[in-house]
């Protein structure tokens, strides 16, 4: 409820799982939209630095999923 319509909810996991977890949940919310596209994770925007965290998951080998989604309406007064 206190993100407005326009503004992006940004997500990132070294985690598979938690990723396609995230998508999912994500999909089945009316309010937002994935700005990559459906089912699909976006690349890493340049402004995101890079997480201790991160460096480690791309140390063991892991892939870094980036989720944008846009807020595109107002939840209603019995959803906030």
């Amino acid at each position: 409820a206190k993100l407005t319509p326009g503004g992006v909810l940004h997500m990132a996991t070294d985690w598979q799982p938690y990723a396609e977890h995230m998508v999912e949940v994500m999909r089945t919310s009316t309010h937002f939209i994935n700005l990559a596209a459906p089912d699909i994770y976006h690349s890493r925007p340049d402004y995101r630095t890079r997480t201790k965290f991160e460096q480690r998951g791309e140390r063991l080998g892991h892939a870094v999923y980036d989720l944008l989604f846009k807020r595109v309406s107002r939840l209603s007064p019995l959803q906030e």
